[in-house]
Order: C-alpha cells, then sequence, then structure tokens
C-alpha cells in the first residue's frame, strides 16, 4: 500500500491560511497565557490584540500539551493519512518538538519523523511547505527525510528588535547580552546557533543602521546562489516593506515572501521586530 503522508507543525510557524489550503498540513497551536483567560495562538487570538494589551499585561506562553499532539496525530490517521512528518519551532526555544517526539513514540501504529526545524516563524513556514512540495512528487518516505533535514542545515534566519526587554522577560535571551547595549542604542543582530538557541549575529548602532545590516548579511549571503528571501515583522509593516522591495532588486533572489509574526511570538518579541529568513533554493533541490 501506498504511503499517504501528511505534515504536523506548530502555529510558530507563521503561514498564512491561504498557503495551507488544499495542503496536507496540520497545525498544532501554541498558547498565549493571561491572568484571566487562555487563548490558543492564531486560533482565538491575533497579533494586534497582544500589542494593544502590552501596556497593562505581559501574557505567558506555554507549549502544547501532549494530549494536544496526540488528538491532532490520531485525527490525521482517521483521515487516512499513515506517515507523519512533524517539524516543528526549535528545540533550543521551545520543548515542543521534544513533546511532540515523545508523543509519538506511543503511536505505534503511525509511522512518525519528528525534525527540530532548528528555526522559528517563517523559516520553520519555508521548511514546511518545501516538505509539502515533496509529498506531491513521486519521492520515497526516507528521500522526503532527507530533503527536509537538508533544507534545515539552508535556511538561516536573522532578526532585529526596537528592545530586548520582552525577550528577557520570556526567558528566552539565550547567548544574547544586551543591558549595556540597550543603554548605548546597540542593536543586536540575533539568528539561531547549532544548539538551537539566539545569539548574537553582529551589532549596529540605531534602528536604522541595524535593519541595514539585516540587508547586508542577507545580501552576503545569497552572493553564491539563487534564494529565497522571506521578511517578517512584528507590528513594524512600513520598514519590512521598505526592505523587502530592496531585496526585490537583487539578481539572485528569485521569490520573496512578506508576512507578521504570530501572537506567540509577539509576547517574546514586542513590537518592531524586523525578521528575514534565507532559504538557498539550489542547495537542496
Amino acid at each position: 500500500m501506498k504511503n499517504k503522508i501528511a505534515i504536523l507543525t506548530d502555529s510558530t510557524c507563521d503561514l498564512p491560511q491561504k498557503l495551507l489550503d488544499n495542503l496536507p498540513v496540520s497545525i498544532l497551536p501554541l498558547k498565549i497565557i493571561y491572568s484571566d483567560k487562555e487563548y490558543q495562538d492564531r486560533i482565538e487570538i491575533k497579533p494586534q490584540t497582544v500589542y494593544d494589551n502590552f501596556s497593562t499585561e505581559i501574557p505567558t506562553t506555554s507549549m502544547p500539551s501532549p494530549t494536544d499532539a496526540q488528538e491532532k496525530l490520531l485525527k490525521l490517521k482517521e483521515k487516512g493519512y499513515t506517515h507523519i512528518i512533524a517539524i516543528h519551532i526549535s528545540s533550543g526555544l521551545s520543548g515542543t518538538y521534544n513533546m511532540v517526539q515523545m508523543v509519538s513514540q506511543q503511536l505505534k501504529d503511525l509511522t512518525i519523523e519528528v525534525i527540530d526545524s532548528q528555526s522559528l516563524s517563517i523559516g520553520l513556514g519555508s521548511i514546511v511547505l518545501y516538505t509539502a512540495n515533496l509529498i506531491k512528487q513521486d519521492l520515497s518516505w526516507q528521500q522526503i527525510i532527507n530533503k527536509t533535514n537538508n533544507k534545515v542545515d539552508n535556511t538561516e534566519i536573522f532578526f532585529v528588535l526596537k528592545t530586548l526587554k520582552y525577550l528577557r522577560k520570556g526567558g528566552r535571551i539565550g547567548k544574547v547580552k544586551g543591558a549595556i547595549g540597550d543603554l548605548l542604542n546597540i542593536k543586536p543582530i540575533i539568528s539561531i546557533n547549532q544548539e538551537g538557541k539566539y545569539y548574537t549575529y553582529k551589532k549596529a548602532r540605531g534602528r536604522k543602521r541595524s535593519i541595514n545590516q539585516l540587508y547586508k548579511i542577507t545580501r552576503k549571503k545569497i552572493k553564491e546562489g539563487v534564494s529565497k528571501v522571506n521578511v517578517m515583522h512584528g507590528n513594524a509593516l512600513p520598514e519590512a516593506k521598505k526592505l523587502l522591495n530592496r531585496f526585490k532588486k537583487l539578481n539572485n533572489v528569485n521569490k520573496t515572501f512578506l508576512g507578521q509574526i504570530s501572537p506567540v511570538m509577539v509576547v517574546h518579541t514586542g513590537p518592531g521586530l524586523i525578521g528575514v529568513v534565507v532559504e538557498k533554493s539550489n542547495r537542496y533541490n
């Protein structure tokens, strides 16, 4: 019998629903927790709601429960899927990957491969879309897994924030140092290391220079071949559009994407995030 393959990912992938329509992708929402109520990320709450409430409360977040994951996987089984590729937010930033790994080992009648994206936002989303496209092709299960892992290795993310306040409060600061930098208006360009955690890739003084540094880093990264460049923002659409237009003028950028980060991401980054994801197309096809 031919394998019927689906993808399980989580709400931090930041993929708009229109891209997911007609794809075998199921979303596992993370949770946003206020003192009086809990919300499912991207389903029961929008990014603007989090921004609007920052003045009164900065919420916390949590990963999905094992029961949530099990229910999603069993629903896919009920739909006739025999194989599941679960691709999740970096294990260095959330326990979601490890939790799904644990749950998958308890479901013996499904073949499940759990992959650590070592990314988030549209970095994770781009891996999910790539894998969904592989499923449409006449490839073996192992070929799809191998190519997806290769895609992980060739996807990089870089972003800047207006303040590190929210990253600190959420405990996701990782190896990003910035207490003195805040006073001097030094902005770290943040990336994700091999441990899947945030670290300072470079620094720049001031907002304008930090965004320009994002452009320079990306331009250097794509110098060797054709790439796709995705720009994400957190309540900073004009700046994001301006940066994206600069990328569109580069000869070796064949595709671009512009989107907004999820409410869970907003909680940890605050307003003003500008992020860039580089997909090195020529290295994993």
